[in-house]
């Protein structure tokens, strides 16, 4: 193409390439082959004539058409009589005629004809053919047109496959279009008329404001009577839209327009993919903020479980106080040791506190063992229900940016792979006991084995918790007898009364204390270690989601440069 820009169009034309190179530079970003390729062409075309491409279904006069626009005597697309011959024919300048077959589908003619010096035209397979992929590689050249000459059998411009593919350019691409009725020749005045009216009509249903119609007969042009076949008006529309000097701005705007409408694309599946993230992030969240909850209603249970267990703790120690103290009377221990003297059956003082030590360590065990059995159902249900409702909400987690998404279709699969792999990591958790066990519970009593029994993890928290209720019971109770023991074997009459009761309430307050304490830490910290395990099963979810804000930041910064980069272009060269 040879004409001679303006330096204000040159400038535009420089800005036009760099802004296109960019956006090719995005699609590869996304990862998106078909639109890379969909750009790239569109970047080859830049420098190219005004492209014109031909649609419209078999047997509508397309070839016909090309012929008698170029004026040439000479057939230059042939009119197929097997739609499954057809090829692409892309038509353009060159110094001499030439044919290059590209590949099956595809074939370059090459012609001295002065016009195609301003445009170039696509011939393309009708949209109805039968061969496969034709439809497809007609879409190819889509994009990067400017101009799309709508060719209809002027006897039927109403099949269904012709206006469905006239959506998909309109939807897809807002490419400017004019409508041919061909054949005109072979229809009464009256009834053309009437079909040149529902070919605008139909237009104009489909927003498109201001349809040009034009009705022409190729068969009339070739004869050579150029009055009545009707190429004298669209020429006309062509001279004075396109080769007056119009071309070289309105390909800028034409490729301006789809860099805008793949942008668009863009910024659609970008803001769905935007939104799918802050949903997964939503999700995550709530699972954090739910572990938490459950976390502190664990704890609660604990605290209540807790306090039962040191009201019963006080009531055992208290009773067994009063024992010693009613027992340690100048009188009970004068008759105990009389009695003792004169009859081997009756207890020695010492005995008698010694049955007493064993006593206490009885009913604490019972009372302490009796309270864990009842509260700890509680506290196991409070676990149970921390991975229940994770396990509820992974299975109702929001998918926005479906698998089938144009753009990042890729996206959404890699999302659907992650929870899937989080889904089975979950139940594969939740679904093994030895998941639930104590990892830190019974560090300080390495002779004590938990009974882990069969089945679901969950089912078995109670049994985990008893047992590390129970080892700290015994540590701590065991420890309260064996110090209040040594007290009474050191014991004799002489004692102050009052002496041995302030030793032996001294540790039951220092192991009630220690109960508590260990208790509290214990349950806890297994608690904690449910919470964080639960909340670890996330991590490579977390991580997924950490890269898709990267990539999402990175991806919206791109696209916000481009649509500046092409408002600024459009408002010059408008």
């Amino acid at each position: 193409m040879n004409e001679i820009l303006s330096p204000q169009l040159q400038a535009a034309r420089i800005e036009v390439d760099e802004l296109v190179k960019d956006l090719h530079q995005l699609t590869i970003d996304i990862h998106h082959t078909e639109l890379a390729h969909t750009v790239s062409e569109l970047r080859s075309r830049i420098h190219e004539p005004f492209l014109f491409v031909v649609v419209g279904e078999v047997k509508a006069g397309k070839s016909s058409f090309v012929n008698a626009l170029l004026e040439s005597e000479k057939e230059i697309c042939k009119v197929a009589a097997d739609p499954c011959t057809d090829t692409i024919q892309e038509i353009i300048y060159g110094e001499s005629e030439q044919t290059i077959v590209i590949n099956d589908h595809l074939k370059k003619i090459l012609l001295p004809v002065d016009i195609l010096k301003e445009i170039a035209i696509v011939d393309t397979p009708g949209t109805n053919t039968i061969i496969k992929n034709h439809q497809q590689i007609t879409e190819n050249f889509i994009p990067g047109s400017d101009l799309i000459v709508f060719v209809f059998e002027a006897k039927n411009p109403y099949r269904q496959s012709a206006w469905e593919f006239f959506d998909y350019i309109h939807d897809q691409w807002r490419k400017k279009v004019v409508f041919v009725l061909q054949q005109a020749d072979l229809m009464e005045p009256d009834d053309l008329q009437v079909n040149i009216q529902g070919v605008h009509k139909y237009a104009k249903e489909r927003n498109i404001s201001d349809p040009k119609v034009f009705a022409v007969s190729a068969k009339l042009e070739l004869k050579g009577d150029k009055t009545t076949s009707g190429f004298a008006k669209i020429r006309s529309y062509i001279r004075d839209n396109i080769t007056g000097g119009q071309a070289p701005r309105l390909k800028m705007l034409n490729n301006l327009e789809t860099a805008a409408t793949i942008s668009e694309k863009i910024r659609q599946g970008l803001a769905l993919r935007r939104a799918q993230f802050e949903a997964d992030q939503r999700f995550r969240q709530e699972v954090r903020d739910s572990l938490d909850e459950q976390e502190l209603r664990s704890n609660k249970k604990i605290e209540v479980m807790i306090e039962n267990l040191l009201a019963s703790y006080d009531r055992t120690s208290q009773e067994s106080k009063k024992e010693l103290g009613d027992g340690l009377r100048f009188l009970s221990l004068a008759k105990r040791s009389l009695a003792s003297t004169f009859s081997s059956k009756k207890p020695s003082v010492k005995n008698w506190l010694g049955d007493l030590a064993k006593q206490l360590e009885d009913k604490m065990n019972g009372e302490l063992d009796k309270k864990l059995r009842e509260g700890v159902n509680d506290v196991a249900d409070s676990i149970q229900q921390m991975a229940k409702i994770i396990d509820l909400k992974i299975k109702g987690s929001e998918t926005i940016l479906k698998n089938d998404h144009s753009i990042f279709g890729q996206i959404a699969d890699r999302r659907a792979e992650v929870f899937k792999e989080l889904q089975e990591q979950f139940q594969d958790f939740i679904g093994k006991s030895e998941n639930f066990a104590a990892r830190h519970a019974f560090e300080q009593d390495p002779n004590f084995s938990p009974n882990v029994l069969a089945g679901s993890g969950i089912a078995t928290v109670g049994v985990v918790l008893t047992a590390v209720g129970t080892t700290a019971t015994l540590d701590i109770t065991g420890g309260i007898i064996t110090a209040v023991g040594l007290i009474f074997a050191g014991a004799t009459v002489s004692f102050k009364r009052m002496s041995i009761l302030k030793a032996y309430e001294k540790e039951i307050v220092e192991g009630r204390s220690r109960l508590q304490t260990q208790l509290s830490e214990r349950l806890e910290n297994y608690v904690g270690d449910i919470k964080k395990r639960l909340d670890d099963t996330f991590d490579n979810f977390d991580l997924m989601i950490e890269r898709e804000g990267a990539q999402l930041a990175a991806l919206e910064a791109q696209y916000q440069a481009l649509h500046e980069r092409q408002e600024g272009i459009r408002e010059r060269l408008a």
